[in-house]
């Protein structure tokens, strides 16, 4: 929030309008002395008139403007910021995103599939901010990109970069799930929770599943699983990551929403069907709901003064008009 300190100092605005009142009753007008220039039977100085009308009204504005300027800054301008300090640990939610080349499908909100996941966990991790929130990738493979933080810029700016295709053709539930388990199993939080965002039945890895899924009930992990897509033929297209080759076609979408609901029934957790960006929105803040740790906090209020900045425009402005009133015009001040 924008504040002044010594609003008091917008009172000297007053002094323009009585200058141009004095100007115009013919009061502070500059005094002009006619010099003949052309008595040795030279050449006259000459200046085209719309050009020099153009510059001398410039450097009037800018004179003006750096006023204003002046006066801001004597008014001493802040910005109040407001943070919650969190004095007590919040729950750990891992997403785990398949990236696999089947998520670049358009068939969810006005984009691909993982842009809508992109958004709907960008959407999440902003409006909870006490939660620690971490991201594994998963394909054909799986990599931890994002450990449980609470650095909100890290966690986004890793999601902005992932594409499709990073880890290979393939859908490794297990690995992916067993990845999460791994980075969460030791967390001393009071939650811990494990999102699971793909479109696909697992068809790679060495892990079942099912036995990743039993491993987190054990571990006493929460388990939702998010599944895209919709049964229909669908536009697809992405580029390669690693070729640079663009695949363009058709998907014919066959989703086993019941093999994938079965994973989370076996670690007592939840399913969620997604075939919309207002139920993968729905699902994810359904998340947030159940998942959510009350915290204790405090408000940290910091202020942040402006007035140098002002002040440093406002001598910009007026070194501008000084240089085309003395260089440009060849007047004096």
């Amino acid at each position: 929030m924008i504040a002044f300190e010594n609003p008091a100092a917008f009172l000297w605005l007053l002094l323009l309008p009585i200058l141009f009142f004095l100007r115009a009753l013919k009061i502070f007008v500059p005094l002009t002395l006619p010099l003949v220039l052309g008595d040795w039977h030279g050449k006259y100085f000459s200046w085209k008139k719309n050009l020099r009308y153009f510059v001398s009204v410039l450097v009037t504005l800018l004179a003006l403007l750096a006023f204003v300027f002046a006066i801001i800054a004597a008014a001493e301008p802040v910005v109040h910021h407001q943070e919650k300090v969190y004095s007590s640990r919040g729950s750990d939610i891992l997403f785990v995103l398949d990236t696999s080349p089947s998520m670049a499908a358009q068939d969810i909100g006005t984009g691909n599939r993982i842009q809508a996941a992109k958004q709907a966990i960008r959407m999440l991790v902003q409006n909870n901010t006490g939660a620690s929130v971490g991201l594994v990738e998963m394909a054909r493979d799986a990599a931890l990109v994002v450990p449980p933080t609470i650095d909100r810029s890290l966690f986004l700016n890793k999601l902005d970069s992932i594409v499709v295709g990073e880890l290979g053709d393939g859908t490794a539930i297990g690995i992916g799930l067993s990845c999460a388990i791994f980075h969460l199993e030791s967390s001393s939080a009071p939650k811990k929770t494990i999102v699971l965002i793909t479109d696909g039945e697992n068809n790679y890895g060495a892990i079942h599943p099912f036995t990743a899924a039993h491993l987190a009930k054990e571990k006493n992990i929460s388990l939702y699983i998010l599944g895209l897509g919709t049964n229909d033929t669908v536009p697809l297209e992405y580029v390669d990551p690693k070729t640079g080759r663009v695949y363009s076609g058709f998907l014919e979408s066959h989703y086993d929403s019941a093999a994938v609901a079965q994973i989370a029934l076996e670690a007592n957790g939840k399913f969620f069907q997604i075939e919309n960006m207002s139920s993968l929105i729905q699902a994810l803040d359904s998340v947030s709901k159940n998942e959510g740790v009350v915290q204790s906090y405090q408000i940290k209020n910091t202020d942040k003064k402006y007035n140098s900045v002002f002040i440093f425009i406002a001598g910009i402005l007026i070194l501008i008009a000084i240089f085309l009133k003395r260089i440009c015009l060849q007047e004096v001040l």
